[in-house]
């Protein structure tokens, strides 16, 4: 046997016993049909072989934006709104999005990444102004009813009971109930307290944030540790807790910043009130992307080419010279830019600058990226509840190292059952993804779709019988990680200022994956690169 093949075997069997796997082999109906899918794997592996054709062809724009998820979208929108047209967006996907598109089949569309959208608080400027132009977002500062999260909203396995929220409401002891009240006050404090400067701790987005030491010195530890620095030691305190770390940023507590846990908590209003629809967050992108034309029809025509990888970029002192593959059409071109907004993720740099900066390059020196396993599963009928709150849109088990599932149709008005897709999550937080393919994301589709059966059928025994199809999608890079020390020790601010004719515009640059950073940081960039431009404007932020 092969090393591979027997790490691969090992994370299964660990896999598989985590989500409830018994011992020995049952007889079980044979898995529904379905598909794997990935983001573009072999044309981004090809950024390491640089085996691409040389440019045959040289084209001219103001502004190439490379990358077209919410950061590279939000730029475009920025630009857009500014009277800017002169720009090409460049995605290497055949469609926009990022970690916000979505799938869809005969049922309901479904997420295949980012789900919901937290209602956002008075500093995401961009994003609120977004949210009303999509008439979401009401004059009088009411969101839509179709878009708010219906209830109930979300709901917790545990000891075979469905409880209400992600706190169990049975079997806890007064001590542990009163501790849970100490951090409810103690997180309603932190949302209400404003510095010198009037800057929230922590603020969304988080260059907002307070620059006291006292708030930043709580990056250096993890969000465990700083829970039991502050007296905090209920075991359901600290599920939640890790919960948390790993649904935002794919990585435990014991691993994750203090600041970043602080953050997750306490960055937001609105009671954890939501936005979402079936197809999770592809609504934004849809808005986004409003008035983009497509495919390569004249320097000041189209604005957006997808299946195209940006494979070099030098830069001189008067233009960018960007090198792209079209796949569609096996060939490459040169575009010159007088100006580049980078809104791919940062690990990409040193495959794609020629030269890459010294100083960019020891900015993403310890970087780690979170993969995860996205798994949609088609149902005749709704999940049954056998005990406590009936089905939710957000469904949580407990004791599993995924992250529950949230249902497609929840949105819906339905009085009788009917076939639904439910969303289950797994962020592999035991996994590191740098350049080569973990063991468990090298698992195939049947075996993903065994472990999200094997981890479901605990609450649910009835699911092996009710999905008709399960279609299985893996981010090998996700989201970056926020670990101890990472947020405000300095490095990264390298991509926040202005490097000749690029900026960065990727949620990256913050250190860690949010709608409302990437949106943050596509606008910034854009309209750094509209002043560059000699464009008036008025900002955004």
């Amino acid at each position: 046997m092969q090393r591979r093949e027997f790490l691969l075997g090992a994370s299964m069997a660990a896999l598989l016993n985590a989500c409830g796997q018994p011992a020995g082999f049952s007889s079980k109906p044979p898995l529904p049909p379905g598909t794997l899918t990935e983001p573009a794997r072999l044309l981004g592996h090809r950024l390491r072989q640089k085996d691409f054709p040389a440019p045959t062809e040289t084209r001219r724009v103001a502004v190439v934006i490379a990358g077209g998820g919410i950061g590279g979208l939000s730029a475009s929108w920025r630009l857009q709104h500014a009277g800017c047209d002169d720009f090409l967006l460049l995605e290497m996907e055949s469609s926009v999005g990022g970690n916000s598109r979505a799938g869809s089949n005969a049922v309901a569309p479904y997420p295949l990444g980012a789900h919901y959208l937290p209602l956002p608080p008075p500093e995401a400027r961009a994003v609120r102004r977004l949210l009303r132009e999509l008439n979401v977002l009401k004059p009088d500062g009411q969101y839509d009813e179709a878009y708010l999260c219906h209830a109930p909203q979300e709901r917790l396995y545990r000891d075979g009971y469905w409880h209400d929220g992600l706190l169990p409401s049975l079997g806890l002891g007064a001590s542990e109930r009163a501790e849970h009240a100490r951090f409810h006050d103690q997180i309603a404090e932190l949302r209400s307290t404003r510095d010198h400067a009037g800057r929230r701790p922590f603020a969304l987005p988080m260059a907002l944030s307070s620059r006291e030491a006292a708030w930043r010195a709580t990056d250096r530890s993890n969000f465990r540790d700083w829970l039991l620095q502050n007296g905090y030691t209920s075991p359901a305190l600290h599920w939640l807790a890790d919960y948390a770390c790993r649904d935002d940023y794919g990585t435990r507590a014991a691993e994750t910043s203090a600041w970043a846990g602080l953050h997750y908590f306490s960055c937001r209003e609105g009671e954890g009130q939501v936005l979402t629809t079936p197809g999770g967050n592809a609504w934004l992108t849809d808005g986004l992307k409003q008035g983009l034309k497509q495919g390569m029809e004249g320097t000041r025509s189209a604005q957006l080419q997808a299946d195209a990888v940006l494979w070099r970029v030098t830069e001189t002192r008067h233009q960018v010279a960007c090198d792209v593959y079209l796949a569609a059409e096996n060939r490459s071109i040169r575009i010159l830019a007088r100006e580049l907004i980078w809104a791919a993720p940062l690990f990409l740099i040193p495959h794609v600058f020629v030269p890459p900066r010294p100083e960019w390059l020891a900015a993403l020196a310890g970087i780690e990226y979170a993969p995860w396993v996205v798994v949609n599963l088609t149902l005749s009928a709704p999940p049954e509840t056998r005990a406590g709150v009936p089905l939710a849109w957000d469904n949580v088990l407990y004791d599993s190292p995924a992250l529950g599932y949230v249902v497609a149709t929840h949105q819906q008005l339905r009085y009788a059952p009917a076939p639904t897709v439910i969303t289950w999550y797994r962020a592999l937080h035991e996994e590191s993804v740098r350049s080569p393919a973990t063991p468990l994301l090298q698992m195939d589709r049947a075996a993903w779709a065994e472990a999200a059966l094997r981890d479901l059928e605990r609450a649910h025994p009835e699911i092996r019988q009710t999905a008709t199809r399960i279609d299985v999608h893996r981010h090998a890079h996700a989201m970056i990680r926020p670990r101890p020390g990472s947020l405000w020790d300095g490095r990264r601010e390298v991509f926040t200022r202005n490097h000749g004719r690029v900026r960065f515009a990727h949620a990256d640059v913050s250190g860690f994956s949010l709608f409302e950073e990437a949106n943050h940081r596509g606008v910034l960039a854009a309209e750094r690169t509209l002043t560059r431009l000699g464009v008036s404007f008025n900002t955004f932020l």
